[in-house]
């Protein structure tokens, strides 16, 4: 990579940085639970928000970039993430957190749309899929801050400034804010649109290409089973080992951080190994992991199945992107928007898993996650 792209990946990076921003909705949501004193079902409803936003705004999104272009549409996120931040400051109202995580789920359905095209655009087709999958470990540092600057917060172990746990809103806008003056600031040369603007229609006609549908499919099952492990693996945890949900809740922990390092190590891997070998060694992973939480009795057989899941789902999603991107070049704006609709696997997966595990237990959510990673597995031809 030469001088000036690592100078213009130093603003993407925390871009991505911020991209990570989301997932404090799922911190946020049991603190407003308890703040509040709402039911499950009503502090559900700001994660389900997130997941929404994507399927609504994701194409039109795509659409947009060919407009006002990539860097424009992601400066554009960023500054409605900076205001969906800047709201709980002035107060925690379920109607104002509702607005603040509605915007939040906006901003990243633009960021996550407009941010992966606009690598492509600085790598100039040169090792894409390793630097989205350093991007996803920069998005996890994120992720991870989350619930520690929250409870650094309630705590009082840091200035909170009389709002406790809600500090993390303006300690992330404060760094959502330096991204925005650091991308704004940097040239970033892209190339024309060929032809005119792609319609809704011809947008999504691009799922009649092999390539895009099964790509769609993938980043559907990756989302999938990434979220359904979050919600599943506790929860077996305590049917098979009858753990307090305190202890259980490690499990979670387990498996971001075995996909951090996942995503880190990934960034290697594919730098030097062929794209194809690591999906498949991936997948495999993935694949022992379900035979592992679908018979596993004992401790170390579940957390190994939960770390193999952490560390083989860390590069499903840019081995699958940038292979999607690179199959249509002339429309990756609209690829993108497509992939990213995607991310509504998240919604999907958990809600049939739940009623498979209300008819036969925890394995029945396994079993929804392990067709998931069988569809992995016939994409591997696709894969080049």
């Amino acid at each position: 990579m030469s001088k000036t792209n690592k100078l213009v990946m130093l603003p993407v990076m925390l871009c991505f940085f911020a991209m990570g921003f989301v997932d404090l909705v799922g911190i946020a949501s049991n603190y407003v639970k308890a703040d509040l004193d709402l039911t499950d079902a009503a502090a559900n409803l700001f994660p389900s928000l997130v997941f929404f936003w994507f399927l609504i705004f994701s194409v039109p999104t795509g659409m947009l970039m060919n407009r006002i272009g990539r860097k424009n549409t992601v400066l554009l996120s960023l500054v409605v993430t900076i205001f969906s931040l800047l709201l709980p400051i002035f107060g925690e109202s379920y109607t104002l957190m509702l607005i603040s995580f509605s915007l939040l789920g906006i901003g990243n359905a633009l960021m996550q749309t407009s941010l992966n095209p606009l690598v492509s655009t600085v790598m100039k087709g040169g090792n894409l899929a390793s630097t989205l999958t350093f991007g996803q470990f920069v998005k996890a540092i994120a992720s991870f801050m989350a619930p520690i600057i929250a409870a650094w917060g309630a705590a009082a172990t840091i200035p909170a400034f009389g709002l406790s746990w809600r500090v993390l809103f303006p300690i992330y806008m404060i760094i959502g804010i330096l991204a925005t003056l650091l991308l704004f600031s940097t040239p970033i040369e892209e190339e024309p649109i060929q032809g005119k603007p792609s319609s809704f229609v011809e947008c999504f006609s691009l799922l009649g290409k092999p390539i895009v549908l099964l790509s769609f499919l993938g980043i559907m099952c990756h989302v999938g089973i990434d979220v359904g492990t979050n919600t599943t693996a506790p929860k077996i945890l305590m049917e098979r080992l009858n753990m307090t949900l305190a202890d259980a809740g490690y499990a979670t922990s387990l498996y971001f951080i075995f996909r951090t390092i996942g995503c880190l190590t990934g960034s290697f891997f594919l730098r030097v190994m062929n794209n194809k070998v690591f999906f498949i060694i991936s997948v495999t992973m993935m694949a022992l992991s379900m035979i592992g939480l679908y018979f596993g009795t004992s401790k170390p057989v579940l957390y190994a199945a939960i770390a193999l899941v952490g560390y083989g789902n860390s590069n499903v999603f840019s081995m699958v992107f940038a292979r999607a991107l690179q199959s249509v070049p002339e429309k990756q704006n609209e690829v993108s928007g497509l992939m990213i609709m995607g991310l509504f696997g998240g919604t999907v997966f958990p809600l049939i898993m739940g009623f498979a595990s209300d008819e036969i237990g925890q394995i029945g959510a396994v079993g929804v996650m392990a067709v998931g990673v069988i569809y992995l597995f016939s994409y591997i031809p696709r894969m080049k």
